[in-house]
C-alpha cells in the first residue's frame, strides 16, 4: 500500500471519527439542553418550551413558546408568588459547547429575548426592592444562563398584589438593549446586581404606584448611558381631597404634578462603593403643572422644617444637577381652613425657572452658590422676577431672595384672601419690591410698594356673602389707600418658625413689610 492509499484511507478515517463525533455531540446536546432546562435547572423556576433548534457550526440555540414559572406553583397552583413569563422565542448566540457539554450552564454572547410577557406577584404593595431583584430574578436565571449582551424585544411587564390583583407597575412595549454584562458574587452584593457597559431602553408607556397615596403614569420613556427623556409624566393622588385629609393624621400636602416633557443630558451614574452617584448636565422640564394643596383641619405637623441648604446638604449621595429649567409651566397654591368655605388659591403662569449648581453635600467640601432665576406672571396678570441664592455647605442655612412684582390688581387676590381671611381687597399695587437675607433662625431685608385706591372689605362670620360693615370701617380708617405716586420702604426683620416652611418664612417677610407700610 502507497502512501497515497494510506493518505486516503487517513483522511477518510479521520472524516468518519468527526463525522460519528458531529452525531455523537448532536445527540449528547439534543439530550443535555433538555436536561440542563428542566433536569440539571438549580434556579427556582421550571421552564418549558415547544421547539428547540440549534447549530453547532454557529453556536447558535433558539428556543420557541416558552413558559417560565416559579417551581412552587406546582406544589400550590391557587397562590401565584414569584416571576410567570411567557415568551414568543429566546435566542442564544455564541454559546461555548463546551459549557453545554460538561456545566450546568450555557454560557453565550449575546441573548435576545422577543415578546416577552412577565407577571411577578407580590404579597405586598412594594413594587420592587433591590434584594428582591436579586433573588427572584438575576441570580436564578445566571444559573442557567451567562450571557455578556441581553437584548429584549416588545415586552410586558406588570408587578401585581396577589391580595388586590392590581398592577403596582406595568411597563408596556419595552425594550432593552444591554451590553457588557457581568454578574458574580460581588455585584451580586451592589445596589444594581450586576455591571454593564452600555444599554438603551424605552417603553411605550409606565404605570407606577408609588407609594399609599400615588399613581405615576408616563407614556414614551427612552434611555441611554447619557440621556433620559420622558413624555407626558404625572403624578396624581389616589384619593380625593376629602379622603386624603380623613387618612392623614398631621398637616400634609397633595400634590398633582404633571409635565409635557422631561429631558436629562450628559447623564452619567452609577455606583462607587455601594454609594450611588448622579450627575447630569441639564434637566430640562417643559409644560408642567404642579397644584399643591394644604387642608388646615389636621393638626399641625409639629416637626422641624429644615431649609433647603440641609435638605440638599444631608442627601445620603453623590448628586450634581449642572443647569435645571422649567419653561412654560404653572404652579398653584391652595389652602383650606374648612370644606365649607372653599379654598384660597394663588397661581404662577408661564413660569420660567433656571437653577444652577444643585448639588449635594455628600463628601463635599467646597460647592458654589445654587443660585434660581425665576419669570412667571402672578396671578395671571402680573410679572413677577425673583433671584434666589444659597449654599448647601453653609451650616446657618443662610439665603439670599430678592425680586419684584408689577400691576397686581389686588381684586385678583381675592381668590385667597376671601376663603381664607373671610376678606377681599381692592386697589392697584403698581411696584412691589424685595430684599431679604436670612438663615435658619431670622431674615431681614427691605421691602417697598408703590399703590393706589387699596381698600378692604371684611365679611361676616356666620354669613360669608354679607359685608361686616364695622369692621371694613375699622379697617379702612388705619389702612393708607396710596402711597401718593411715590415707592415707601420699609425695612423688615421676622424670627423664623421652626415647624413652618421657607415659604412661610419668605411670606411673613412680605406680610411684614406690608403691614408696616400700609397701617
Amino acid at each position: 500500500m502507497d502512501w497515497k492509499q494510506k493518505t486516503a484511507i487517513g483522511i477518510l478515517v479521520l472524516f468518519g471519527v468527526v463525522l460519528l463525533m458531529g452525531i455523537g455531540v448532536n445527540v449528547w446536546i439534543d439530550r443535555a439542553l433538555p436536561k440542563m432546562l428542566r433536569e440539571k435547572n438549580r434556579s427556582d423556576y421550571a421552564i418549558d418550551y415547544k421547539n428547540l433548534s440549534y447549530s453547532l457550526m454557529d453556536g447558535y440555540i433558539k428556543a420557541d413558546s416558552i413558559e417560565v414559572v416559579p417551581k412552587s406553583a406546582a406544589a400550590n397552583q391557587a397562590i401565584k408568588s414569584g416571576l410567570y413569563a411567557t415568551v414568543q422565542s429566546v435566542e442564544i448566540k455564541n454559546f461555548k459547547i463546551w459549557s453545554v457539554l460538561f456545566s450546568d450552564r450555557i454560557r453565550a454572547r449575546s441573548i435576545t429575548v422577543t415578546r416577552p410577557q412577565i407577571v411577578v406577584y407580590k404579597k405586598n404593595d412594594k413594587a420592587s426592592h433591590p434584594k428582591n431583584l436579586k433573588k427572584t430574578v438575576v441570580a436564578p436565571f445566571d444559573k442557567i444562563v451567562s450571557v455578556s449582551d441581553i437584548y429584549v424585544r416588545n415586552a410586558d411587564a406588570k408587578v401585581v398584589n396577589t391580595q388586590t390583583q392590581k398592577a403596582l407597575l406595568h411597563a408596556a412595549n419595552v425594550n432593552l438593549q444591554l451590553e457588557g454584562i457581568r454578574i458574580d458574587d460581588q455585584t451580586l452584593d451592589q445596589k444594581i446586581p450586576f455591571a454593564f457597559d452600555a444599554y438603551e431602553f424605552s417603553c411605550d408607556s409606565a404605570y407606577y404606584q408609588a407609594n399609599g397615596f400615588y399613581h405615576l403614569t408616563t407614556q414614551k420613556i427612552a434611555a441611554t448611558r447619557d440621556e433620559l427623556s420622558i413624555g407626558d409624566f404625572k403624578l396624581t393622588p389616589r384619593y380625593s381631597r376629602r379622603a386624603f385629609v380623613q387618612k392623614i393624621a398631621k398637616e400634609k400636602d397633595l400634590f398633582v404634578v404633571s409635565a409635557k416633557q422631561i429631558k436629562l443630558d450628559r447623564l452619567d451614574w452609577g455606583f462607587r462603593d455601594t454609594v450611588l452617584f448622579a450627575h447630569v448636565g441639564s434637566v430640562q422640564i417643559d409644560k408642567a403643572l404642579a397644584d399643591i394643596y394644604r387642608a388646615k383641619m389636621p393638626p399641625d405637623d409639629l416637626s422641624k422644617k429644615p431649609l433647603y441648604n440641609k435638605l440638599l446638604r444631608d442627601l445620603d449621595f453623590d448628586l450634581k444637577v449642572d443647569t435645571l429649567r422649567l419653561r412654560q409651566s404653572l404652579l398653584a397654591y391652595e389652602e383650606e381652613k374648612s370644606f365649607g368655605q372653599g379654598s384660597g388659591k394663588l397661581i404662577f403662569d408661564r413660569f420660567d425657572l433656571t437653577a444652577t449648581h444643585i448639588c449635594s453635600g455628600f463628601r463635599q467640601k467646597k460647592l458654589p452658590d445654587l443660585k434660581i432665576d425665576i419669570d412667571c406672571r402672578f396671578m395671571a396678570t402680573s410679572p413677577m422676577h425673583v433671584e434666589w441664592k444659597l449654599n448647601v455647605l453653609d451650616k446657618s442655612d443662610g439665603f439670599n431672595i430678592r425680586g419684584r412684582i408689577k400691576n397686581v390688581d389686588a381684586a385678583r387676590v381675592n381668590a385667597f384672601t376671601k376663603p381664607y381671611l373671610n376678606a377681599t381687597t381692592e386697589g392697584t399695587l403698581n411696584e412691589v419690591f424685595f430684599n431679604f437675607t436670612g438663615n435658619d433662625v431670622r431674615s431681614h431685608g427691605e421691602f417697598a410698594i408703590k399703590y393706589d385706591d387699596f381698600k378692604v372689605t371684611v365679611y361676616q362670620q356666620n354669613d360669608r356673602s354679607k359685608k361686616n360693615k364695622f369692621l371694613t370701617a375699622v379697617g379702612n380708617l388705619f389702612v393708607k389707600n396710596d402711597t401718593k405716586g411715590q415707592v415707601k420702604a420699609t425695612q423688615v426683620e421676622v424670627e423664623r418658625i421652626p415647624e413652618k416652611s421657607f415659604y412661610n418664612f419668605f411670606w411673613r417677610n412680605i406680610a411684614q413689610g406690608l403691614l408696616q407700610i400700609f397701617v
